[in-house]
């Protein structure tokens, strides 16, 4: 969110100002970059020229020559030309708080638990409270949904650990009831920058396909646990919830329950319903637009092309959400633009492009998403 100042806007320091800094920060490159143009970027300082060794190398000798200066490099290339931009950021180590992770997986277990007892397993506030041992209903729901997000976020901490990443445990988000699954899943935070477009894809993948592989199975074992019922004319108590229907979530059920008879339809085990949750959870990280796991992804793969790629996705949500009456697309679309907007931030090296494996499993990441996507993910009927 933007903050707006009384104040003036501080004057950028001119070249004679930042002339020492300069010299210093040039002598730097002599083994890097032959230096033909420089330009001054507030406090940052750019060098324009010809590379003479690889994009790899040259941010591996940069990076703790100008950390001792307080600045990170970031090469890219613009029309034949690379700079070299000497920005003025310190790269920070933030201290590990295992208590405060493992505070929060706790509390998120328990609001989980007390999600699957009360929203799925049937059990009253108030038997809960004279059996407590009754929350035990709402085990399988807990395992499994937090077995999912928890894997999806390792995947991405353990990639980016292999890429030398400060890149924190997972923080879990409870939410106690009567929110509908106790959570909003699990985050991970990334102080400094990301050495180049090669881990950045990394990490950003393996978060979805690491999840994905759990989910799989999880939704095979829920399936096998569900009952196959006949639609209600009117639901009991007025109301249930209906669950989108995704081209793989489809494929599995048929695979594993058969083709359905008329009028039929799966009464979901809660397992099931964490599954579904989890494909969900993936398809919308998988949506290739800002800070999102696809948007890291399309960064990776695209480059300079992010931005439109991401107010595509956009312009998408907002189709489908339309076309299909669904006012969770619209609402994700807004989100999308109000919290992170169309901009991604720069690799070190953001000049070495992707190698085919990488670009193959991208364009598979980016196929999942649309067997993932459901076009009305949730409906009451």
């Amino acid at each position: 969110m933007p903050f707006w100042s009384r104040r003036p806007p501080e004057e950028p320091p001119s070249w004679d100002e930042l002339f020492p800094l300069e010299a210093l920060l040039r002598s730097q490159l002599d083994d890097v970059l032959i230096v033909q143009e420089r330009r001054l970027l507030g406090r940052s300082l750019a060098f324009g020229g010809r590379l003479l060794v690889e994009p790899a190398v040259a941010v591996e000798r940069l990076r703790p020559r100008l950390a001792r200066h307080g600045y990170t490099p970031f090469l890219r290339e613009d029309q034949g030309t690379v700079w070299v931009h000497a920005i003025a950021q310190a790269e920070v180590a933030e201290p590990s708080r295992p208590l405060i992770h493992l505070g929060l997986f706790l509390a998120t277990v328990v609001t989980t638990l007390l999600a699957g007892t009360l929203s799925l397993g049937g059990v009253s506030p108030g038997e809960l409270w004279q059996h407590p041992g009754r929350i035990a209903v709402g085990l399988p729901f807990s395992m499994a949904l937090l077995g999912i997000l928890g894997v999806h976020e390792f995947g991405h901490y353990t990639f980016g650990r292999l890429h030398g990443m400060p890149v924190s445990l997972p923080y879990f988000i409870p939410v106690p009831p009567p929110f509908f699954l106790g959570t909003l899943g699990a985050v991970i935070r990334l102080r400094g920058a990301i050495r180049d477009r090669r881990a950045l894809f990394d990490m950003a993948v393996a978060g979805p396909l690491a999840g994905l592989m759990v989910a799989v199975p999880v939704y095979v074992l829920g399936l096998k646990l569900s009952s196959v019922v006949r639609i209600p004319q009117e639901a009991p108590g007025g109301t249930f919830m209906q669950f989108g229907d995704a081209v793989l979530p489809k494929l599995l059920e048929r695979l594993t329950l058969g083709a359905l008879p008329p009028d039929f339809d799966i009464l979901l085990h809660p397992v099931g319903v964490a599954a579904w949750f989890g494909f969900y959870v993936t398809a919308l990280n998988l949506i290739p637009a800002g800070q999102l796991d696809g948007g890291h992804i399309v960064y990776a793969l695209f480059g300079g092309r992010h931005a439109l790629i991401s107010k595509l996705a956009v312009g998408g949500l907002v189709l489908i959400g339309l076309a299909f009456g669904s006012m969770n697309w619209l609402v994700w679309a807004a989100l999308i633009v109000g919290l992170m907007g169309f901009r991604h931030g720069p690799t070190m090296d953001d000049i070495t492009p992707l190698d085919g494996r990488r670009r193959a499993l991208g364009l598979f990441a980016l196929i999942l998403l649309f067997l993932l996507l459901p076009p009305v993910p949730l409906s009451v009927r």
